[in-house]
């Protein structure tokens, strides 16, 4: 295993979007990871800002040296940063969310080479969250699973990853759950889990209401996984 250096060199990919402008900010504010390279889909407008260099997507062959990447950008835009991440011997971080089959596959195969976490959430909550799910779909056998999620108008996928994934925690735990999707306004992200028992209810929710949440918890991970060891990680081993 390489060590990872004093300060891990950070690129961010999809920095166009709304997380990754929460990303380049806060980034700003930590002193454990050192931004080397901002990617966007489309041409920049600006190659420096900031004395930060900017790429499109069809120029990642010429970014700088990092260490490890964050992904925060479109189904369509993953292909070439895992690329690039598996060529360079760099770590990656990734909220990408929507993927095909092919794509979770290949993600599988390049954590045979690199250090590799995705996430459809990076918040702490929702990772504490799936865990209470597993453990109430394993004691409430029988029980109806329900699980309600809202976001902003202008997300495109649904159900949204996040909440495929706590769907997938209640399967490990014996329950089928349902799905119910709500697009509306500026919702930054809500999550409830319903267990429904003859006579009772349960409702697990998180609610989270700046997307900074997330943008934290991701510089978190990057500056956790650069420099480990290649394989797939997940969230909740940074709380191990």
């Amino acid at each position: 295993m390489s060590q990872s250096p004093a300060v891990p060199r950070l690129l961010i990919h999809g920095v166009s979007g709304r997380m990754g402008q929460s990303l380049l900010r806060l980034a700003a504010e930590r002193d454990d990871l050192q931004v080397v390279a901002a990617v966007s889909r489309s041409k920049p407008s600006q190659r420096v800002l900031d004395g930060l260099p900017y790429f499109a997507s069809s120029e990642l062959s010429g970014v700088p040296a990092f260490d490890v990447a964050v992904d925060f950008s479109l189904a369509a835009g993953f292909d070439p940063i895992l690329t690039v991440c598996v060529q360079r011997g760099a770590a990656l971080v990734s909220g990408t969310t929507g993927l095909e089959s092919a794509q979770r596959e290949a993600l599988g195969r390049a954590a045979e080479r690199i250090a590799v976490l995705s996430a459809a959430n990076f918040s702490l909550g929702v990772a504490v969250l799936e865990e209470l799910i597993e453990r109430a779909a394993s004691a409430l056998q029988g029980w109806d699973c329900d699980i309600v999620e809202s976001h902003h108008k202008h997300k495109l996928d649904a159900p949204s990853g996040t909440a495929l994934a706590l769907g997938a925690r209640a399967e490990q735990g014996g329950a089928q759950p349902r799905y119910a999707s709500l697009r509306a306004g500026d919702i930054v992200g809500e999550h409830t889990v319903q267990f429904t028992g003859p006579g009772e209810r349960i409702e697990l929710v998180h609610r989270a209401t700046s997307r900074d949440v997330f943008a934290r918890g991701a510089l978190h991970a990057a500056a956790w996984l650069a420099g480990r060891e290649p394989g797939r990680y997940q969230l909740r081993d940074m709380l191990l």
